[in-house]
């Protein structure tokens, strides 16, 4: 029913924003891959609120629980259960959310496919369901690395109008993680900070663009003709909250070009290795790897839930004006960046395991 991603490698994400907690049920995962709670914990931390100035002041420790799946620090090769207990929930922000729909959010989508809603906080709705995705992706990150020395690292490209200059070939951690906004080029992200703070001061909120890149990634990842690569890409990094757009290598600037301007020309380096001089294909060809970078990016909108006064309407149909309390992001990048992460990685690992069963096996 829409709660489970992947194939081989395969995520349940369950739970509420203000439930008793959430998390996620891993399926699928090799036995005997060392992980602790401390390495997932490191992704949860990047994502968890109350983080910095400019996310949401809803204090959440994000705590994780290894439930199951896991004996004396190595996966057993059963599933993998892990909760996120909800700690600093106050329902009662979300008073004016029982009958009045917010707009651009998924109140009145959700009352018309189900008949009913959890209100406090959106429910599933609510990025916090995200944590499960992520304390997911830490898992896949790390046989991703241990297997092919996969490195993924997103990082705020753009909010609104300011964009920063980033080399994908080179930016690291340590880079991403320098300041609070996750834009690794630092003029742009003091203005970025600027800019958030300025926008949430107004009651208001702003979007814009996370780019990531997976370096070192295995040739051969994708099948044709419905499971590309680039579809399952798309379809990770699309199902999070507030996602609206997708790209990969030229993206839409592609459109731009002509056939001898965008394709990759090959070449073979002094390692033997086939390679392209370019890379304006983003890291697949025909919907499979093909060795260089991939390199993504994704547009997320403004967040829906704003303090600024809203017309909108109730469940009854009556015209009303919303004006929100509780805690909420009014940008959503800084915090979007290890989901994003997390999703690629969840995609990559799951190819990496399909094409080991189907074509490494004579």
């Amino acid at each position: 029913m829409g709660n489970t991603f992947g194939d081989l490698f395969r995520i349940t994400t369950f739970g509420e924003s203000h439930g008793g907690g959430v998390g996620v049920v891993i399926d699928g995962c090799p036995p005997r891959l060392e992980i602790s709670a401390e390495e997932i914990q490191a992704e949860l931390d990047r994502r968890r609120p109350g983080q910095s100035k400019i996310t949401t002041p809803r204090k959440e420790s994000d705590r994780c629980e290894i439930l199951s799946g896991v004996f004396e620090g190595k996966t057993l090769g059963t599933p993998i259960s892990i909760l996120v207990r909800n700690e600093n929930t106050r329902p009662q922000d979300y008073s004016e959310m029982v009958t009045a729909y917010r707009p651009s959010h998924a109140d009145a989508t959700y009352d018309a496919k189900y008949g009913l809603r959890n209100y406090q906080g959106g429910g599933r709705s609510s990025a916090r369901e995200t944590i499960g995705r992520v304390a997911a992706g830490a898992i896949a990150k790390k046989i991703l690395h241990q297997v092919t020395g996969t490195e993924i690292i997103g990082y705020v490209k753009r909010i609104q109008d300011l964009e920063g200059s980033v080399d994908p070939s080179t930016v690291t951690l340590e880079q991403v993680e320098s300041n609070i906004v996750r834009c690794p080029d630092p003029i742009a992200a003091e203005q970025m900070i600027d800019r958030v703070e300025a926008i949430r001061d107004q009651g208001d909120s702003v979007g814009g663009v996370v780019e990531c890149v997976a370096r070192g990634v295995k040739v051969g990842l994708g099948s044709p003709v419905f499971d590309k690569l680039e579809a399952d890409l798309a379809k990770g990094v699309m199902s999070l909250p507030a996602s609206k757009g997708f790209e990969i290598g030229s993206g839409f600037a592609g459109t731009l070009l002509t056939g001898s301007e965008h394709n990759d020309e090959f070449y073979t380096d002094e390692a033997g290795i086939l390679r392209t001089r370019t890379n304006r294909s983003g890291g697949t060809q025909g919907g499979i790897s093909n060795g260089e970078n991939i390199i993504i990016r994704v547009a997320f909108k403004p967040t829906a839930t704003i303090r600024k006064a809203q017309n909108t309407v109730t469940n009854t149909g009556e015209a009303t004006v919303l004006e929100a309390r509780g805690r909420h992001d009014p940008c959503v990048l800084p915090r979007a960046v290890p989901m994003v992460e997390a999703m690629v990685a969840l995609v990559l690992c799951d190819h990496l395991l399909r094409h080991h069963g189907q074509c490494e096996l004579f």
